[in-house]
């Protein structure tokens, strides 16, 4: 039995849609996006004045240490709740008075920062922890004390 001239048309159809669709999937694969090009690191400069590290104070209970850092540690930039390298120079100023704090000051919250700052809460705002330079949970439950503490 001969195909009628109408199956022929539909299957010669068919595989035309079919080679078409085909092509079109290898060529939508073939020039689909690249990888992005690698973008550029952000450099230190760019990031530092984004850096902030509240060690999980409040923006009121930051606020409230840095109008303290005003008065006492030479804080003089923004009272915007958000600690930032100015706010931790002074925090290591004040750490450097009597909490063994003998690192440059440079504003970076590390772990001699935190070793120092340990020392400081241990004695005046129940931390429990070890001074180990590690900012757990005891450490920030007594940061936040002393950042309250200091408030108007």
């Amino acid at each position: 039995m001969r195909p009628s001239v109408m199956t022929r048309s539909i299957v010669g159809a068919t595989v035309v849609v079919g080679l078409a669709i085909g092509t079109l999937a290898g060529t939508g694969t073939s020039f689909a996006a690249s990888a992005p090009a690698a973008q550029p690191a952000v450099s230190a400069e760019a990031f530092g004045t984004l850096a902030t590290n509240n060690l999980g104070l409040t923006i009121d209970q930051a606020k409230n240490l840095q109008r303290w850092l005003a008065v006492h540690y030479e804080y003089t930039d923004d009272i915007d709740g958000l600690l930032g390298t100015n706010s931790w120079k002074a925090i290591q100023r004040h750490l450097r008075m009597e909490w063994g704090y003998t690192d440059p000051i440079d504003g970076i919250a590390g772990p001699n920062t935190i070793k120092a700052l340990q020392r400081f809460l241990k004695e005046y705002y129940d931390y429990t922890g070890p001074i180990d330079g590690i900012a757990g949970p005891k450490t920030r439950a007594a940061f936040a004390k002393f950042a309250s503490s200091v408030g108007d």
